[in-house]
Order: C-alpha cells, then sequence, then structure tokens
C-alpha cells in the first residue's frame, strides 16, 4: 500500500489492526485470520498483515481491498535489524492494535512498545515440534520474559489457557478463550450419496474413503496414517478391496509418505494432490476425517470435517478432546499409534450406522458450538475492550 492509500484509509476512522504472523501461506492459523478479516464488518476495523517472512497468493483469500500484506523476511536467529524494521513499520501504520500469534511472532510485542502501539493482544494457537506438550522450559522463559508487554491474551483451547495460565503465570483475567469458527454454509453435508473425487478407483461401488487435509510437516504427522491404512489393508483382504486414502495439502512430508505408501504396495489406494484450493468439495467426497497430529491448538480442518457431517479420528492432543466429543462425533487415539488408528479407521469402515450417526452429531456440534458468527463476535469483543480502554500498564501483573 502507497503512502496515500495509508493516508486514506486512516481518515476511515476505524481503528486500524496490525496483525503479526510467521507468513501467509496455506495453514490452520492463517485460514482462521483470513476468515476473522473477511467476516469481520468492514466499518468496524481496518487489518494489516505482518508476515515475519513472507506471503504466498494465499492472501487472495482476503475478500477486502484495503488489507495489505509485509513480507519483512526475518533471516534466521536474532537479528536486531529485524526488529528495527518492525519498529519503523508500525511507526508508520499507526495501528491501535497489534495481535502477534504464536510463539515466532511473540517478540514483535517489544517493537510494538517502542512504537507506542497503545494496545498489544497476542494469541496462542497450537504447538510444534519443539514444544508438543508445552514442557520446553526455554520457551515458558521467552514467553514469561515478554508477559510485561502483553496487554492480552487469547487461547485457542482450555489447554492453551491452562497453559499461559499455569506454565506463564499469567492472570486469568488477562486471558480471553476464543474457540475458531467454521463456515457452515460453505462446508456443509453432501446432498445426497458421497461426492465423487477425482481419483481413479475412488468412486467405484462400496469404496470407503478415509480422507485428512493439512499441511504435510511433521507435527501433522500423516505418516501414522499412512501406516495405519498399510495396517489395515494388509491385515484385511475385504478392506483392500473397497478401503482408499485421500491425504490432501502440501510439506515436507509429501514424498516420504507417498513413498512408504508404494514400498508397500499400496500406492494405487492413495491419493496425495499436494494443496488444493477446493477443499470444500473434497470434503465431500469422504467417509472419514483422520486428525493424526502430534500437537494441536484448535483444528480447522476437523471443524470443517464436522461443519461437513463426516464422524472424526483423531488423536488425543491439545483441544482435540475440547471439540471431538467421543463416542457422539469421533474416536479419540493416542498420537504415534498406528495400531490404535488403524483400528479405530475399521470400526467405521465397519458401521455404516455409526458413520452416519456420528456425522449427523459432528454437524450439529459445528453449527451449534463453532459458528464463525461466533468467533467473529468473541474477537471483536476482545478488540473493543482493548480499544475501548485504557491499556494496563506494562510491567504489571
Amino acid at each position: 500500500m502507497n503512502c496515500y492509500a495509508e493516508r486514506r484509509a486512516r481518515r476511515s476512522g476505524a481503528p486500524l489492526i496490525a496483525h503479526v504472523i510467521y507468513g501467509l501461506r496455506t495453514g490452520g492459523l492463517e485460514n482462521g485470520l483470513v476468515n476473522l478479516i473477511n467476516h469481520m464488518p468492514v466499518q468496524r476495523y481496518r487489518h494489516a498483515i505482518l508476515c515475519v517472512t513472507d506471503y504466498s497468493d494465499f492472501r487472495l483469500r482476503i475478500r477486502r481491498g484495503d488489507v495489505e500484506c509485509y513480507a519483512l523476511h526475518k533471516p534466521p536467529g536474532k537479528t536486531p535489524v529485524f526488529y528495527v524494521k518492525v519498529w519503523r513499520l508500525l511507526r508508520r501504520l499507526r495501528p491501535h492494535i497489534v495481535h502477534t500469534r504464536n510463539l515466532v511472532a511473540l517478540e514483535a510485542q517489544i517493537p510494538a512498545m517502542l512504537a507506542g502501539v497503545p494496545a498489544r493482544l497476542h494469541g496462542e494457537h497450537g504447538r510444534d515440534m519443539g514444544d508438543l506438550d508445552g514442557s520446553n522450559v526455554k520457551y515458558q522463559r521467552l514467553r514469561r520474559l515478554i508477559r510485561p508487554f502483553v496487554h492480552h491474551y487469547i487461547a485457542l483451547s482450555r489447554d492453551l489457557e491452562r497453559y499461559l495460565v499455569e506454565k506463564i503465570s499469567v492472570p486469568p483475567r488477562r486471558v480471553t478463550q476464543i474457540y475458531n469458527g467454521v463456515d457452515t454454509a460453505l462446508f456443509h453435508p453432501a446432498r445426497s450419496a458421497r461426492e465423487a473425487l477425482p481419483a481413479r478407483g475412488f468412486c467405484d461401488p462400496g469404496t470407503f474413503v478415509v480422507g485428512t487435509v493439512g499441511r504435510m510437516e511433521a507435527v501433522k504427522d500423516q505418516l501414522t496414517l499412512a501406516r495405519a491404512f498399510v495396517r489395515l489393508v494388509e491385515c484385511r483382504e475385504d478392506l483392500r478391496r473397497r478401503l482408499r486414502l485421500a491425504i490432501i495439502g502440501g510439506g515436507t512430508l509429501r514424498q516420504p509418505t507417498r513413498d512408504l505408501l508404494n514400498d508397500a504396495g499400496v500406492g494405487d489406494l492413495v491419493w496425495l494432490p499436494g494443496d488444493r484450493g477446493d477443499v470444500a468439495e473434497l470434503m465431500r467426497g469422504f467417509d472419514l476425517f483422520v486428525l493424526p497430529s502430534l500437537a494441536e491448538g484448535i483444528s480447522n480442518t476437523v471443524l470443517e470435517a464436522m461443519a461437513t457431517g463426516l464422524p472424526i479420528v483423531a488423536t488425543r492432543v491439545g483441544g482435540n478432546p475440547e471439540v471431538v466429543a467421543e463416542g457422539r462425533v469421533g474416536s479419540l487415539v493416542p498420537a504415534a499409534d498406528p495400531g490404535a488408528m488403524a483400528a479405530a479407521i475399521g470400526q467405521y469402515a465397519d458401521d455404516a450406522v455409526k458413520c452416519a450417526e456420528h456425522g449427523a452429531a459432528a454437524r450439529a456440534a459445528a453449527s451449534e458450538r463453532f459458528s464463525l458468527d461466533a468467533m467473529v463476535r468473541a474477537y471483536v469483543a476482545v478488540y473493543d475492550r482493548l480499544v475501548g480502554a485504557e491499556a494496563p500498564i506494562v510491567g504489571t501483573a
């Protein structure tokens, strides 16, 4: 955005929120941010997105024409020049709120304070391979060190809320827990029979399609799902004839997953198309959704699958138990346990009634508990409080 456009945007009078994230690419956190911006009333807030690294064509999913993305291209390690760059940009943009997300963006709170940003918010969305269960002491110390610069926190799950209060010593009054929301109009059940996937053999009569969607990175652990699938088709000839696996997404695990499946001789039963822009349509071609992650906050893809009316098999990590009501909308299994995952998938493949009942309950839960409107209202309420009230003094509890 050029300087003239920035001045024109400021004259609109709506407060500006500067969202700081690692990068605007395909991912659950990024999808949640795009949904928030797209569905927030235009007249309430303006938005800018500051990417610690850079952004991709994913930014084109933002439907507002006044949202500018800034790529900061931070090199690895601690680089003072980067923080000066953040400070200068914030001094120029003059946002009313800086909203950082996850540990990788948290340190931007310091240049935000030095730039005079009046309200500073931080969101905890999930964990990565360096801290799967929140026990990493180094990360806890860093969060506690920066805690005095943050006025308020948003935790996507009760699990993350407990972490902030118990491990980071954030006073409960400074934490708001907000679940992700899902667009139940976009993600809806198939009108009648399962919709066709553009993969050979996936539409044959009697086939049962197991699907997942997500970044193919270590923390998402699609390799465990692949191993579970191999176990099932090796142990049961009937499932080899009718079971199919769709893994949607791109990333460093895509080729290792493909190699594992090909080496096991089941490559013809699997579809790995990479990143897709038609996820809502593809999900309506699944019979069962599986989330094999090693760590999660609140999974957007699980909510999308629930809104699509799919039963769920998910790992018992992070916020998954808060979303997947075990025995009602799905099954929970231990992380990194192909045997347990295979058993859960097999139960659904054998029980059409259970699939239908859990899928219907999942759709109802998505509509009642995880609506996009409820998420947007909750975020706007936090932003309104920060803009409308004097922010706490830095350094107070």
